[in-house]
């Protein structure tokens, strides 16, 4: 890709309660419509901004209409009942025109101006996808706050993917990797995970966070509880296997109590309690059907994977070059 190039760059805003916020928003991404230089020296427009109406309880559809009649690169994509910010972003996703896709939230937290910071970033590590790595706390309660590192932090060590604690929904995907995904991502899918599944060239790009605008939070935490728990479910199979090596290190210790059952009764002269031949039973058992149990939970997900539309292989048309590494 030649660094001079004018990259054209899809802006992709889920909408779930923009009413307040989106004027602002829009206004900020009006300059930008215009061909703009990088601190990195290389050349970007907004082609178009793609507001996705998630059917929010505000009059957002309103304010879609009014700015879609104001600025030609506003397109509104309207979806047919609430389906939840990911699949929003992957309806917008799957519109999308430019070389490059970025996905923004509604709430004015993330800055706009940052886009051509991860786009440097994007083309001179010839990378696929770039998440906003803020540089400071994000603007919510203590609480709030440590329940998202809580999260992070299980996610990472539970599942193993360190990269599941940068995830962002601030993002930069290449254009032909976002609209694949759009393409065949399924119900069920976490964005970010199917992101996983293309790109293989990842990176992250400093950014700072803002407060947000006029307008309350569209998440509560029932909502973030099950946004924590469906990245667990579609992350892989790992959590899966945590129950195969219960039920196996359960048996394990079956066998030893036995042994030492055993042994103290006809080495030690130790009188053998009821209560022993009961634990040695359970702890089997339990084991037996944990293993089981996690065997065919496996099977499962790998059937998951299938139905949920994990590709095979993707064929691109840019060349594939190696992972870049620090």
């Amino acid at each position: 890709m030649n660094d001079r190039e004018i990259q054209r760059v899809s802006i992709v805003i889920p909408v779930y309660r923009g009413e307040k916020t989106l004027p602002t928003l829009i206004a900020e991404l009006v300059p930008l419509a215009q061909v703009q230089t990088t601190p990195g020296g290389n050349r970007f427009v907004v082609c178009e901004v793609l507001l996705v109406h998630d059917c929010g309880p505000d009059r957002s559809d309103k304010v879609l209409e009014d700015l879609s009649g104001q600025h030609a690169f506003v397109q509104p994509v309207w979806l047919t009942r609430n389906y939840g910010q990911h699949a929003a972003t992957l309806a917008g996703m799957a519109s999308a025109t430019g070389d490059w896709v970025v996905s923004i939230d509604e709430d004015g937290q993330q800055d706009p101006a940052d886009i051509a910071s991860m786009l440097d970033c994007a083309l001179a590590g010839s990378l696929q996808l770039v998440y906003a790595k803020p540089s400071n706390p994000p603007p919510h309660g203590w609480l709030r706050n440590f329940f998202s590192w809580a999260a992070k932090s299980i996610s990472t060590r539970l599942l193993g993917h360190a990269a599941i604690g940068r995830f962002n929904s601030f993002r930069l995907v290449d254009g032909e990797i976002a609209r694949t995904l759009a393409a065949y991502c399924g119900n069920g899918v976490y964005l970010d995970v199917g992101l996983f599944w293309i790109a293989g060239r990842i990176g992250h790009c400093p950014v700072r966070l803002r407060n947000e605008l006029d307008r309350p939070s569209g998440y509560s935490y029932l909502k973030l509880i099950g946004h924590f728990w469906h990245l667990i479910l579609t992350t892989g199979t790992r959590p899966l296997r945590l129950i195969t090596i219960t039920g196996f290190f359960s048996m394990i210790l079956a066998i030893f109590i036995t042994v030492y059952v055993l042994y103290g009764k006809f080495y030690g002269q130790v009188p053998v309690q009821g209560w022993a031949s009961m634990l040695i039973v359970v702890s089997f058992f339990s084991g037996s059907i944990l293993t089981a149990l996690g065997v065919i939970a496996e099977y499962l997900a790998v059937t998951m994977s299938i139905v949920m539309g994990k590709p095979l292989y993707v064929v691109g048309t840019k060349p594939t070059r190696p992972t870049l590494r620090p």
